[in-house]
This record gives structure tokens, sequence and C-alpha cells, in this order.
């Protein structure tokens, strides 16, 4: 018991790897790409009770920018480029990547006019990148 609640205690470190910036959607420079979020243990953030699982967590903003960077996460790892966190082992499924680069093109055309400067060029980066890296996984299939 008494090693359980040390390790309830305990936090982990999650690193940020993304090549864009979530609140801006710019490109980071490389020194912010070691940039370190300290999340505490999931014994301080929830209530005791055994019914109640509320979570006093400040979580990231979701926008538009950190939606689109999941999708392209997402396609990232159906393309082979980022290992599954389930498996930990790079796994492509090509028909899948093309349907995320599919869904990121159509919230493209559906949102466009709507969008500020830096988020239209996050997706048309985010778009070109993901489009070379299909070509490619393609060509080596």
């Amino acid at each position: 018991m008494a090693g359980e609640e040390e390790e309830k205690g305990k936090g982990f470190t999650v690193q940020d790897r993304r090549r864009f910036s979530p609140e801006t959607g710019d490109a980071r420079e490389t020194s912010e790409e070691s940039k370190e979020f300290t999340l505490s243990g999931a014994s301080e953030n929830r209530s005791e009770s055994p019914g109640e699982t509320q979570t006093h967590d400040v979580l990231p903003e979701i926008n538009f920018s950190t939606f689109v960077i999941s999708l392209s996460t997402q396609a990232l790892m159906h393309l082979g480029e980022i290992a599954n966190p389930l498996s930990g082992k790079n796994e492509t499924d090509i028909p899948v990547a093309k349907q995320m680069i599919d869904i990121l093109g159509m919230l493209q055309e559906k949102s466009r006019g709507n969008l500020d400067a830096s988020e239209e060029r996050l997706m048309e980066d985010i778009l070109f990148d993901l489009r070379m890296k299909y070509v490619e996984a393609v060509k080596k299939k």
C-alpha cells in the first residue's frame, strides 16, 4: 500500500515536440522544441470519492491550430513517420493516412476566408508536408 501511495504522488513530464506552436500556428524555434510541461499525479487532481471523476487540471486551450496539429499528427502516425503510441512501433496505413489528409483538405476548403493569416499558413504548410510524405510513402509501397 505504501508503494502505491508513493507512486500516485509522483508527477510525470511531457515533452512537447511539435514543429508548430499551438498558440499561433507558427513554426517553432529549435530551442522551444525542448520545452517541458510538468503535470501532477492523478491523486492530487481528483476527488477521493469513488463516484466522482472531477479533475482540476488546467487543460491546454483548444483552438483551430491545435485541432489541425492533432489531425496532422494522426496522419503522420499512419504514414509511419511517428510511432504508434499504443504499440511503440512505426506502422503504415496508407488509406487511413490519405483519409486524414483529405479531411484536412476539406477543412481548409470549408474554412477558407474565416482563418487569420497564421492559421491559413499553418494549413498550407501542414497539407503540403503531408501530401509530400504521402507521395513518398506510396512510392515506397
